[in-house]
């Protein structure tokens, strides 16, 4: 298993606590296209991010490389993140004045690769991605679709374990949602790239290998 995830639980305080997570036990193989699934506050954004070191829960473990990542600091999780995994969320997270070679490039330059390098590797991603006539053009020159493949394509450039989408799909159109998929699929398919996707789109399932649905923090099925 790439991932085991133990007796995971997230709890956000309040005059009434919300339990978001409760008790949830899982694997993911190396390989694997794994889809989290629910209704809106099943949960599954919220084990996104705990799987993702994007957020601390409350008690249990998770468990990379033979590793529980709970014991790590909060900057070995920082280094980690960079080093280890790959993100993808709906809203791109694309830095205006950054061109598209730019925006891929930045990660590799902030682990201390080499220009030439960093510049080469880019470019072969967002060729890979379908974008290699877009490598100087700014966010607002480019559509939905191909922004979110930029994303996917700085996701990319570091070799991630694994790669987490979080509902990557859900501000495209239908055509861009289905290129997105698909593009998933053949990385997945092609190179063995672990994914982990939250979707709330039933239709989704047919790209995956498996599908972990969620209800009210625990897992209600987990099936292919």
């Amino acid at each position: 298993m790439i991932i085991e995830v133990k007796n995971l639980k997230k709890t956000y305080e309040g005059i009434v606590p919300t339990h978001a997570l409760k008790d949830v036990n899982f694997g993911v193989k190396k390989g694997e296209f794994l889809a989290l699934m629910g209704h809106s506050g099943s949960g599954k954004s919220t084990l996104l991010h705990q799987l993702g070191l994007l957020d601390t829960p409350t008690a249990g473990k998770i468990i990379m490389e033979g590793v529980d990542l709970m014991s790590f600091s909060e900057k070995q999780k920082a280094e980690f993140r960079l080093k280890k995994l790959g993100y993808v969320f709906q809203s791109y997270a694309l830095l205006p004045e950054l061109t598209a070679l730019e925006s891929v490039y930045l990660p590799l330059m902030l682990s201390g690769v080499s220009k030439k390098d960093y510049i080469k590797k880019a470019t072969e991603m967002l060729t890979k991605v379908g974008l290699a006539e877009r490598l100087e053009h700014l966010p607002k020159e480019m559509s939905g679709g191909e922004q979110q493949r930029v994303a996917i394509a700085r996701a990319l450039v570091n070799d991630p374990m694994i790669l987490f989408a979080d509902e990557p799909t859900a501000n495209l159109d239908s055509e861009s949602s289905l290129a997105v998929l698909k593009l998933f699929r053949e990385l997945n398919k092609k190179t063995g790239q672990t994914i982990i996707m939250v979707t709330h789109e039933p239709d989704d399932k047919e790209y995956v290998d498996r599908v972990i649905w969620l209800k009210d923090g625990v897992i209600e099925k987990n099936k292919k």
